[in-house]
């Protein structure tokens, strides 16, 4: 089995960041682990790159042939990618195989992942192809700040969940840089009461109608719930890393160790209690 992160979210939430985190982390412990860049924008990384969109398509070759600027041109890229994923990605996968675990680090523009067919074909593809994939969304945890902002935060994420249809975790990143994490930890499972609530009170009144619209379509998904990541605090990375290996079944078809018989010392040789 062949194992995928899809890491997507707002442009500036922290997807490379997050992809370079997991690299060192899984370094460190012994595990492999490949990043696979899909911003054909990207200009420089702090962590090895595996695969590079950017060799089939580049932003700035796109802008400049086809005069477009800088969203339609990373539009256009990506439906490039699209219309090419047997001949490049195809080609570029056939060097990984069972038990290989891709990081894909995606572009921040969010219509990618809440409409377009983009990232739903690729992930189509990368299915057929044997891959089991885990769709993480990231958000920087200054939405949580305002209501308002939290709740755009929840209905792009709900949007991409229903989009990608993906074993799914949100996360919010930054935590090293959030001053009050026990305000944090109240959102993190969203409760309908408490969000209409605090809308009201940061909005006017003539918008109440639509935020019991809008909180009553969380409620009815009931889908979006949120993970921590402090990349400073190695137990919140492997708690993270852990709930997406779970998401993904990662590690359960490892055969299990056991000892043999007659490794296990003999109760009876230890009489000192």
């Amino acid at each position: 089995m062949k194992f995928a992160q899809l890491v997507i979210g707002p442009a500036g939430s922290g997807k490379s960041t997050y992809c370079e985190t997991i690299k060192q982390h899984c370094d460190a412990i012994g595990r492999s682990v490949h990043v696979v860049n899909l911003d054909p924008a990207a200009e420089q990384f702090k962590y090895p790159v595996s695969i590079d969109v950017r060799d089939l398509i580049t932003l700035d070759d796109a802008m400049e042939e086809l005069q477009l600027g800088p969203n339609g041109g990373l539009l256009y890229c990506m439906e490039y990618m699209e219309d090419n994923l047997e001949e490049w990605l195809g080609e570029e996968l056939e060097a990984y195989g069972d038990d290989d675990y891709l990081l894909f680090d995606c572009p921040g523009q969010i219509e990618l992942y809440s409409h377009l067919t983009v990232f739903r074909t690729f992930v189509d593809y990368l299915k057929k192809d044997g891959w089991q994939i885990c769709a993480v969304y990231c958000l920087d945890v200054q939405f949580v700040a305002e209501m308002p902002k939290f709740i755009a935060g929840c209905m792009t994420a709900l949007s991409a969940m229903v989009q990608l249809e993906l074993p799914h975790v949100n996360v919010l990143t930054k935590m090293d840089l959030c001053k009050n994490k026990e305000e944090v930890e109240q959102l993190l499972f969203p409760e309908k009461h408490e969000m209409l609530y605090q809308l009201d009170k940061q909005t006017g009144p003539h918008f109440q109608r639509l935020n019991a619209a809008v909180v009553q379509l969380l409620e009815d998904y009931s889908m979006v719930n949120f993970s921590m990541l402090d990349i400073t605090d190695e137990e919140s990375i492997e708690e993270l890393l852990q709930s997406i290996d779970l998401a993904i079944q990662y590690g359960e078809d490892q055969d299990v160790k056991t000892h043999e018989l007659g490794e296990f010392a003999d109760a009876n040789d230890n009489d000192d209690y």
